[in-house]
C-alpha cells in the first residue's frame, strides 16, 4: 500500500521581525513538520528556520493552520474545544482528552496574554464586556470572536509576542 504525503512549503508574504527584540530575521534553513487534517490525511509542511540578526535567537515560521507542538491542524483542536459536532476529528479519545486538559490548564494564561496584548497595542476587544458570568471559552471569545478560526486568532498574537509556553511533552513530569 502506497501512502502519498503532500508537501507544502510555508512562506509568509509579510515582513517578519523577531518576537523577542524586533530585529531582522534571516533564513538559516528549514525543517519538516507533519500535521494531520480533519480527514485523517497527513500533510508535510516545510517550515523555515530563521535567526535574528540582533539577539541571535532561532524562530520557526508557523502557518495559521497549526498550534505549536500539536500534530493536528488547528480546526481539529478548535472543533473539540468548541464542542463542534459538525466536524469529525480523526483523533482517539486520549488525544481529545489531552487537548481539553491542555486548554483547561492554559486558558487563564491565554486570557492574560490577550489582555496584555490588547493593552500593549491599545486595541479594543471584539465585543463589549458583559458582567454576567461566562465560561472561560466565552471570555476568550470576548477578545477574538467566536467565529470559525478563533483558535488561530488566539495562537498567532500570543506566539508573535513571544508569550507562547513550551508544552511539547504529551506526558506530565512525575
Amino acid at each position: 500500500m502506497e501512502i502519498l504525503l503532500k508537501v507544502f512549503f510555508v512562506r509568509s508574504k509579510e515582513q517578519i521581525f523577531c518576537p523577542c527584540c524586533d530585529g531582522d530575521l534571516k533564513v538559516i534553513g528549514s525543517r519538516h513538520r507533519e500535521c494531520i487534517k480533519d480527514t485523517g490525511e497527513k500533510m508535510d509542511l516545510v517550515i523555515r528556520r530563521m535567526r535574528c540578526s540582533n539577539c541571535r535567537k532561532i524562530h520557526h515560521e508557523l502557518p495559521d493552520i497549526v498550534v505549536p507542538y500539536k500534530r493536528y491542524r488547528i480546526e481539529c483542536i478548535e472543533a473539540v474545544l468548541s464542542e463542534d459536532t459538525k466536524l469529525s476529528v480523526p483523533a482517539d479519545e486520549s488525544t481529545i482528552k489531552r487537548w481539553r486538559n491542555w486548554f483547561k490548564e492554559l486558558v487563564n494564561y491565554l486570557l492574560g496574554c490577550l489582555m496584555s496584548i490588547t493593552i500593549r497595542y491599545g486595541r479594543e476587544s471584539v465585543e463589549e464586556e458583559c458582567h454576567l458570568p461566562k465560561s472561560k471559552l466565552q471570555r476568550i471569545w470576548h477578545y477574538v470572536g467566536d467565529a470559525s478560526k478563533w483558535l488561530a486568532r488566539v495562537v498567532r498574537p500570543v506566539v508573535n509576542s513571544n508569550l507562547w509556553l513550551h508544552t511539547r511533552s504529551a506526558f506530565p513530569a512525575q
